[in-house]
């Protein structure tokens, strides 16, 4: 299981079995040919993705040639214009063909304002799966010293290893309920 798995992983794993059951009924699957944007800077996103297959490219620059991450299986995409509702700051375009499972942001702010257990599952997860990400961040920069005892937070507990695991079990059954 990789870190960048990891951080999506977090969160499907804290949702329940009829969350991700109103997940297959209400998300689509998209084809994003090579080369092909999905997401663009500046642009407002009416979605929220999980990579299924194949792998994305985050850039910046008037001609996207600064490339700021990968993105891949199991990956969640466009979590923080789906949080502040502003448009993003960089591009997200397929490196190769790439399926991913988009979440129409009407839809999901619907079941979120009516379905207030869904709701602190969900933001919790994406809480989590933000701060993992936080964390890269500061280790990529050079900051590793801002975070105090990452010996001890490399290594993952035995529960939160436990978690991981049912969450890819959880991921694994969600791609598979979509074929």
């Amino acid at each position: 299981m990789s870190k960048t798995t990891e951080k999506a992983l977090f969160l499907i794993g804290g949702l329940s079995d009829d969350d991700l059951r109103w997940i297959v009924y209400k998300a689509k699957v998209e084809t994003i040919p090579s080369g092909e944007r999905l997401i663009y800077e500046g642009r407002p996103i009416n979605a929220l993705y999980f990579v299924l297959s194949g792998l994305l490219s985050v850039v910046i620059g008037e001609n996207e040639d600064r490339e700021l991450a990968q993105i891949t299986k199991g990956e969640v995409v466009g979590e923080i214009s789906f949080i502040d509702s502003r448009p993003p700051l960089a591009t997200v375009k397929a490196r190769k063909i790439t399926q991913v499972l988009a979440i129409s942001r009407f839809e999901l702010n619907s079941k979120l304002h009516s379905d207030f257990k869904f709701a602190a599952r969900f933001y919790q997860g994406l809480s989590l799966c933000l701060a993992s990400r936080m964390r890269g961040t500061i280790r990529r920069l050079g900051y590793e010293d801002l975070i105090e005892h990452e010996e001890e937070t490399d290594e993952l507990s035995s529960q939160t290893q436990e978690f991981l695991a049912l969450a890819q079990a959880k991921f694994n059954w969600l791609v598979q309920s979509l074929s």
